[in-house]
């Protein structure tokens, strides 16, 4: 027997076809339909920025490429996003200008006084809700500086125009052309984490009835994946929540937000009783110095029960309310059955039995998991 950490895993992919998947995944992630229509978006906002900078006043007129930067500045995933970037954005390049005619107050710029300028520049970057705008402090400072030349009022008027017609119409462009709206996300990353915390019981329990060491070890090095998915799934409900904002499109596709984070933070526990679930099994079977063992008369049973689990699990996104509440009642049975098995008898063991560990994180699941029936 080794420990867990110890085990050597075989048979598992090369190194070129693991950096393969990972290159494949991000690429085609990448093409993914979101990611497309806000290329196209941006590139539309461009060319009406770009379109419409050489009708601006005065010298404004003379910089018209700092509008289609404008608009690229402001694009951004959500409707609310582009709002709150770009006014951040200006508020950023309006401190800048502000800082450098400091310095040309105080005489033509030199080397000294533009470093000084600099460091004002990164000091205020940390002022509070600044946000995006804070990179653009000392950009626009120094813009001014070397760009400017002998015109920094001019070149300041044109820049900051011809960067604020470009938010705008980033803004309007995000509005107007198919907001995005990521409720479908936000939906197939819930049910996917459902399946596979049922999918990891009905693999720990598989385990438990093959002969000892299980032949099949793989979900035993699943915990992480599991925290990352749980993560994943958080970031996919943010973001619906955050797409919504400000966004028209929401009232012609109404969600309820409220009962996607219900559903979060429900998995979110579930993910945490399974990864302990998983731990103890793992050290159970493989690890030297654990003095814990799952008596051969139980493991039968328990499996049942984790298995019973992992079905109630599923049947919340996929079956009716009535089989929901069949198999809630089945997996109650079976676990309450084996409590009190392993609460009446004594195991013929010599050491301490991990089965009442286990049965406990089993009923919390299922305390959790008629939490999320009940809401659905």
């Amino acid at each position: 027997m080794t420990t867990t950490d110890e085990a050597t895993h075989t048979g598992g992919p090369s190194p070129f076809r693991r950096l393969w998947r990972i290159v494949a995944a991000n690429v085609t992630s990448a093409l993914l339909w979101p990611r497309l229509q806000l290329a196209l978006k941006a590139g539309l906002a461009a060319g009406i920025a770009f379109a419409i900078a050489p009708f601006m006043p005065g010298s404004a007129a003379d910089y018209p490429y700092y509008a289609p930067l404008g608009a690229l500045v402001a694009m951004y995933e959500n409707v609310a996003g582009s709002m709150r970037q770009g006014v951040q954005t200006l508020a950023g390049l309006a401190i800048g200008v502000g800082l450098a005619f400091v310095l040309f107050i105080l005489g033509s710029p030199t080397p000294l006084t533009v470093g000084v300028v600099m460091a004002f520049g990164v000091i205020l970057a940390g002022l509070p809700k600044i946000g995006a705008g804070r990179d653009w402090i000392p950009t626009a400072a120094l813009l001014v500086l070397l760009v400017g030349g002998h015109n920094p009022d001019q070149f300041s008027f044109g820049y900051l125009l011809q960067m604020g017609a470009g938010v705008t119409v980033g803004i309007l462009v995000n509005l107007l052309v198919f907001p995005p709206l990521h409720f479908r996300a936000a939906e197939l990353s819930i049910a996917e984490l459902r399946l596979a915390l049922a999918q990891q019981l009905w693999d720990m329990a598989k385990a438990l009835k093959e002969g000892w060491p299980p032949e099949h070890e793989d979900w035993s090095r699943r915990s992480a994946a599991l925290a990352a998915s749980a993560r994943s799934v958080r970031l996919a409900v943010e973001k619906a929540d955050a797409s919504r904002r400000a966004n028209p499109r929401r009232r012609l596709h109404p969600r309820d937000i409220d009962l996607d984070y219900r559903n979060l933070r429900d998995l979110e526990r579930v993910t945490f009783h399974v990864q302990d679930v998983t731990q103890v099994l793992s050290d159970v079977i493989w690890a030297k110095d654990t003095p814990f063992v799952v008596p051969d008369e139980y493991a039968a049973p328990l499996a049942d029960a984790m298995s019973a689990v992992g079905d109630v699990l599923r049947s919340i996104q996929e079956e009716s309310p009535d089989r929901r509440s069949e198999l809630s009642q089945e997996a109650v049975t079976v676990v309450k059955a084996l409590t009190a098995r392993v609460g009446a008898e004594d195991a013929a063991t010599d050491a301490p039995s991990a089965v009442e560990s286990i049965l406990l994180s089993l009923h919390r699941m299922l305390r959790v998991a008629k939490s999320s029936a009940d809401s659905m």
